[in-house]
């Protein structure tokens, strides 16, 4: 199932301002959006290389925790870089 452009606009605000919180990153709303989005993109890249599917049947679900992962994983890149 895939998901609308308004679902990935508020799925990824949503995964990036968790990301934010735990990674206690002060990015904003815009960057929370751009780090979910490109983040769930990244994550569910990276999972279908080591070979990972989420068990849920909710694809909105999967979506938030890809994202969220992705995120996640592009501040903690993003500090690397800028050390």
């Amino acid at each position: 199932m895939e998901v609308g452009w308004i679902a990935a606009i508020i799925i990824g605000g949503l995964a990036g301002w968790f990301a934010e919180m735990i990674m206690k990153s002060n990015t904003g709303i815009f960057m929370n959006i751009v780090l979910g989005i490109v983040g769930a993109i990244v994550a569910s890249w990276l999972f279908r290389q080591v070979g990972l599917t989420l068990p849920f049947n909710s694809a909105l679900i999967n979506y938030l925790i890809t994202g969220f992962v992705g995120a996640c994983i592009l501040i903690f890149v993003g500090r690397l870089i800028r050390r």
